[in-house]
């Protein structure tokens, strides 16, 4: 673009460091601590990554959300798009787009979203007999708030 800005990280740094909704929550963690898992995954469609994207712009059918699955051993890649993020629809798309398609994994790792962390979805673990595990929260909020 031709422009020369030798100081921008710091200026970045410095900008996050003023963040007024930081300064209130950087230091809280809201969710109790929990011993870390690897994510190694011995085989194909042995533990799947689960995860929301949007909202987005509204698409001609009415959809917002995109509900996305990828494999940590080959990377193979699942996804739906979805008019509102629901519980129901997080499981019919663990049963329908991982389960029948690939077999049942061994765990699934999801962030900590309603609609991932509910009874409707340890029923399912339970019914089939995975493990639910959930990542580690974003602790800085300067990306949605500023």
């Amino acid at each position: 673009m031709g422009y020369y800005w030798p100081t921008m990280v710091k200026a970045c740094k410095d900008y996050a460091r003023r963040c007024q909704a930081c300064e209130f929550h950087a230091n809280f963690i809201h969710q109790p601590p929990e011993s870390l898992h690897p994510t190694v995954a011995s085989w194909s469609f042995d533990a799947w990554g689960l995860d929301i994207v949007g909202p987005l712009m509204k698409s001609s059918g009415g959809h917002l959300y995109i509900l996305a699955a990828t494999d940590y051993f080959s990377k193979w890649a699942e996804a739906v798009y979805l008019k509102e993020v629901k519980k129901e629809n997080i499981a019919d798309f663990i049963r329908t787009h991982i389960i029948y398609r690939y077999g049942v994994p061994r765990h699934i790792i999801t962030d900590n979203g309603k609609s991932f962390c509910n009874s409707l979805i340890d029923k399912l673990c339970q019914k089939f007999g995975f493990k639910q595990r959930n990542s580690s929260m974003f602790l800085c909020c300067c990306e949605w708030s500023c």
